[in-house]
């Protein structure tokens, strides 16, 4: 936390953009709060931090719904610190650490054990916590410990809750415990053995192959009992045209659902897996040219809410073995915001809605993040340049892995400042500690 005689911050020459708007102004930061915002503020302090904005929007911070930390357990893949530097990086003053972990987040113990990591890290670490005890899917974990704790979003993500009414008890659980539930969508008996999606290049490769059904039918699944508990539910890394026309359909319908897509679902197709390199191996798989326009299509509209980065660091070695022998996953948390804003063609506002205000409205961190760049507002925020080009080399990336699909690759965007409660914690594309 910053300290009561830490110096202000003052970012000078941008374009404030957030959920009212934007307009011309700069923003005056003291004491982790927002202190200021107009034009041509003066610090009124020599020892004031000044941060050059010109040309640049000035946000609210990221918020990334969906962060495999990998810690505890996991630590020679990712760390809370090593992970929590790549989304400083990336932009983000929040993200979401998911529980598949060893052990996984499934008890208030492991809950605060994370939490206890995050204390340090350069951006607010929450937590999700499982819905079964270890991720098993037969029994339901202790999630109102958990909730007690601020764990606010629930998920056995890596697997989705296969029974029917135990997944069914699970939402009536949390209504009474005002938590959500995030389900990633994976019909494990239509799913199982496959490598990548089914069609045509699966055909060609003579890989294994997932169908497009075995997430809609869970998809399907899941807004049914929706419908019948009147329960909120937030579906992860949405792939398929076909679950996006499924939860355009119900938000038509007037249930209370959420979406979210990973920025490799609409950026990489399943023709990359050509190469049989395990870089582009990921759950869900890469899919169509049909899918991707129908996610760039959903990320538009309004019917998937947030892009979150799904970031799965694994070591090298794991990612070196045959396709079928390699773990699914890819990095994501510094390449998210620069894909966005090179491959949607959208306005920075609507990028920013998906990327900050949206996603901290599911996490349940309105207030703290994403919130509009007002006096008194916690300075939690980042500066972007949406027109700086550069290429994506993961050997220089803060994070631990370097199991990124997009390297060579030529993005427009990235972050120059990121602010975590009022403390410069980016500074010129780089890291502060």
């Amino acid at each position: 936390m910053p300290s009561t005689d830490s110096p202000d911050v003052l970012i000078r020459g941008g374009t404030v953009v957030d959920e009212t708007g934007s307009r011309p102004a700069d923003v005056l930061i003291r004491d982790g709060a927002i202190a200021a915002v107009g034009p041509n503020l003066d610090a009124g302090d020599a020892n004031a931090v000044t941060l050059d904005a010109a040309g640049c929007a000035v946000s609210p911070g990221l918020v990334d719904l969906h962060t495999h930390l990998r810690e505890p357990g996991r630590e020679e893949a990712e760390t809370v610190e090593t992970g929590s530097r790549a989304a400083a990086l990336g932009g983000y003053t929040a993200v979401i650490a998911m529980p598949n972990t060893d052990p996984p987040i499934d008890s208030a113990s492991v809950v605060r054990q994370v939490l206890d990591l995050g204390v340090t890290a350069l951006c607010e670490v929450r937590v999700a916590g499982a819905i079964t005890v270890g991720r098993a899917g037969t029994q339901l974990a202790p999630m109102a410990e958990m909730a007690a704790l601020g764990v606010k979003l629930f998920t056995d993500d890596g697997t989705g809750v296969q029974d029917a009414r135990l997944m069914r008890r699970a939402l009536e659980y949390a209504s009474a415990l005002n938590v959500t539930l995030a389900q990633h969508c994976e019909d494990e008996s239509l799913a199982a053995g496959g490598q990548m999606h089914e069609g045509e290049w699966s055909s060609r490769l003579g890989l294994p192959g997932t169908p497009a059904e075995a997430e809609e039918l869970m998809v399907g699944r899941d807004l049914a009992l929706c419908r019948l508990t009147g329960t909120p539910v937030h579906f992860l890394h949405l792939s398929t045209a076909g679950s996006i026309e499924l939860v355009r359909q119900a938000k038509a319908a007037g249930l209370p659902v959420t979406a979210e897509a990973a920025p490799h679902h609409f950026t990489l197709t399943d023709a990359d897996v050509a190469g049989y390199d395990p870089v582009f191996k990921v759950n869900p798989p890469l899919r169509t040219a049909t899918d991707v326009a129908a996610v760039k299509a959903g990320l538009a509209d309004g019917t998937l809410d947030a892009i979150a980065t799904d970031h799965a660091p694994h070591p090298q070695e794991a990612k070196e073995a045959p396709f079928d022998q390699a773990p699914p996953g890819m990095v994501g948390l510094e390449t998210a915001l620069g894909l966005a804003i090179t491959e949607l063609a959208l306005p920075i506002g609507a990028i920013l809605a998906l990327l900050s205000w949206q996603p901290a409205r599911i996490a349940g961190l309105t207030g703290q993040h994403g919130s509009p760049l007002v006096e008194g507002a916690p300075a939690n925020l980042c500066v972007i340049d949406p027109a700086l080009t550069w290429l994506v080399e993961p050997s220089t990336m803060a994070t631990k892995s370097r199991n990124c699909p997009y390297a060579g690759r030529k993005l427009t965007g990235r972050v120059r400042h990121t602010i975590l409660r009022g403390e410069p914690v980016v500074i010129d594309g780089e890291a502060q500690r």
